[in-house]
């Protein structure tokens, strides 16, 4: 009896494992197979290994980087992050998210606290100095947000006459630019959006610039308090700040943004953030070449 119930044992498990093999389920193997293959020695390569990433964003810019009641960052800024990260090999839920307000996105770069930036992120000359850019994943413009009752304010040109006092952030682009429109003592700057929203609000200042959708994510938290002044006097390209001179992670980030173009990543990534007020998605913008 013990001769014929061995091989029947056998039996049994070989076709256990064959019905196993043939079941359509992934093995171990054929899972890591699909996993992305970086050179070794690149960004993503180090960031693939390690399974985790930090990014840098703002915590406090509604529809592009706004802490939301989950306790994590929502916005089309952190989604775009998100199709990065995914392509990267690397799950959501290891991302350790780091908040980077206008004046420190550089420092936190050079430092390698973080291993990237999307924080509504203008590219620009003297920034390039510091830091190297991906992108541009989208091209905003710098405008005004007012009372809903301001009559007075109807572009930058019209500030110096009505003797409004302006908010914006210390260390952003719009921060330098409006400068050209007012007089020192007219401009109040702030470390963070939401302080100006909060000023508008109680009367201290009259008037608050940056760039159009994070204006209109403002207006869209005020309850009607705000309005646009719809006057876009810049060209603010956004790009995914990186470590000065990683030309391979640039180029990955390039075309993981194409990639997600051409899936509809980009557009899904649009419509569930910042299009619920801006609307339609936007064209990505043709990519800036990467030194």
């Amino acid at each position: 009896m013990r001769a014929v119930r061995w091989p029947v044992a056998v039996l049994a498990a070989t076709l256990a494992l064959a019905a196993g093999c043939s079941s359509g389920k992934s093995t171990k193997t054929e899972v890591n197979a699909k996993a992305p293959k970086f050179e070794a020695g690149t960004t993503m390569a180090v960031l693939n290994t390690a399974q985790k990433i930090t990014i840098g964003t703002k915590f406090d810019q509604p529809l592009f980087g706004l802490k939301g009641l989950s306790g994590q960052p929502e916005g089309f800024d952190v989604e775009i992050a998100k199709i990065i990260v995914g392509d990267l090999g690397i799950p959501d839920s290891k991302i350790t998210w780091v908040e980077t307000p206008s004046a420190v996105r550089e420092e936190k770069i050079a430092q390698g606290a973080v291993d990237l930036v999307a924080a509504t992120y203008t590219i620009n000359a003297a920034r390039k100095e510091r830091v190297s850019f991906a992108g541009p994943y989208y091209v905003a413009g710098q405008d005004l947000m007012v009372k809903k009752d301001n009559t007075t304010v109807t572009g930058p040109e019209s500030l110096k006459a009505a003797k409004a006092k302006v908010c914006s952030v210390a260390g952003s682009t719009p921060g330098e630019k409006i400068k050209a429109y007012v007089d020192a003592a007219q401009l109040v700057l702030f470390d963070v959006y939401s302080k100006c929203g909060d000023a508008l609000r109680t009367g201290q200042v009259d008037a608050v610039t940056t760039d159009n959708v994070i204006l209109l994510g403002l207006i869209d938290k005020s309850g009607g308090a705000f309005k646009l002044v719809g006057k876009p006097f810049t060209s603010e390209p956004y790009g995914v700040g990186i470590k000065k001179g990683d030309v391979k992670f640039c180029q990955f980030i390039d075309s993981t943004l194409q990639k997600a173009v051409g899936d509809g990543r980009y557009k899904a990534a649009w419509d569930k953030t910042a299009g619920k007020v801006a609307g339609a998605a936007p064209t990505l913008p043709p990519a800036d070449p990467c030194v």
